[in-house]
């Protein structure tokens, strides 16, 4: 075949193509349907994972399995704004790596709510301006989020996803590194790349601001300036990408949740997050831990956090592998109720990892 053959070969895939997304999409329309009439949410993180999942293994390549998870995502993505005008709130401003998490989770057709502070995602999402919400809760060199943390233990919504996100800094421009004479950036940035910048951009004037995304939005603007920030940044500000992953530590990830208002239905390969406050005696902490070993529970994390209601008191953060409808995690759930002054199932979801 020549070249004109196989565009042409092209045409009529593509025509194929089109027709069976749209057929898929009205098949996932009419489930939507349903699934508002029985009061169901619209996203589903069990059924997603899975389809990533069977998509993946169907293929053959040449298309590599993150190829196919993306576009994939997208497809339902597109779905899933059809289904309700869906609203997913962050925290923002936009390009922030919370934006990040979400669009890789949620994809590009839904709209985006973008919050000033954490406690402004729960709320917008408690009071129905948004549908979903997604916040950090841990990182992997700076530890939990504390803000997240406190919100959890008084907010009625529930975890329905957990989102894993590498933290890449890109130096993003205008023009050509050698011509860059100031560079913005956040502070914790400046410093997580310290070393890089005083190795590749010595004599370059540092200026911190406030976020990651105004640093972007100044590089854009302004004439031989650079910033680092996302690889999202980029893409919504139009700058170019001159060096990815300039931060002097590699591995710093971010763990996200995707809060709504039910947890997600039982994969087989669940976590399930608890926050509960024991009795100030000795012992009680222990006593309620032992629950997890008796019905051979594996605790993946556990934090604390001063009580806000009473002062040396302490509500303890936990997650563990398995979804409350297991068997052993329910009677571990009963059982560690008998120990506790307070409990509350955060949530429970599909593992990422």
């Amino acid at each position: 075949m020549n070249v004109g053959d196989l565009r042409k070969k092209i045409d009529q895939i593509d025509e194929e193509l089109i027709r069976l997304l749209n057929e898929r999409t009205g098949c996932a329309l009419e489930i939507g349907k349903l699934k508002q009439k029985d009061g169901q949410g619209v996203y589903v993180p069990a059924r997603e994972k899975e389809v990533l999942a069977r998509v993946t293994s169907l293929s053959q390549g040449p298309l590599k399995p993150e190829s196919l998870r993306a576009i994939y995502r997208e497809i339902m993505s597109a779905a899933l704004a059809l289904e309700k005008n869906l609203k997913v709130a962050y925290l923002g401003p936009p390009s922030t790596f919370s934006h990040q998490a979400a669009r890789g989770r949620f994809g590009a057709s839904v709209e985006y709510y973008s919050c000033e502070t954490i406690s402004d995602v729960f709320d917008a999402v408690e009071k129905g301006m948004a549908d979903y919400g997604v916040v950090p809760v841990e990182n992997s060199t700076e530890g939990a989020v504390t803000f997240t943390l406190d919100r959890l233990a008084e907010t009625p919504l529930k975890i329905c996803a957990e989102i894993y996100l590498p933290i890449s800094q890109c130096l993003l421009s205008m023009v050509a590194r050698e011509r860059i004479e100031k560079l913005y950036s956040h502070p914790q940035v400046l410093g997580q790349c310290r070393q890089w910048l005083q190795r590749e951009m010595s004599g370059v004037d540092m200026i911190p601001v406030a976020s990651t995304a105004r640093a972007a939005e100044l590089a854009a603007k302004e004439p031989n300036s650079g910033a680092l920030a996302s690889r999202l940044a980029a893409e919504i500000y139009g700058l170019r990408i001159l060096e990815s992953d300039v931060q002097d530590m590699s591995g710093n990830t971010t763990r996200f949740v995707v809060l709504g208002h039910g947890y997600g239905q039982k994969t087989g390969n669940d976590k399930t997050s608890l926050c509960f406050a024991v009795q100030h005696k000795a012992g009680a902490l222990y006593g309620a831990l032992e629950s997890f070993k008796k019905f051979g529970l594996n605790m993946t994390k556990i934090e604390s956090r001063p009580s806000r209601s009473k002062a040396w008191e302490y509500f303890f953060f936990v997650d563990l592998e398995g979804h409350p409808t297991d068997e052993p995690v329910t009677k571990a759930l009963a059982d560690i109720s008998g120990h506790c002054v307070y409990m509350n199932v955060l949530g429970s979801y599909p593992r990422s990892r």
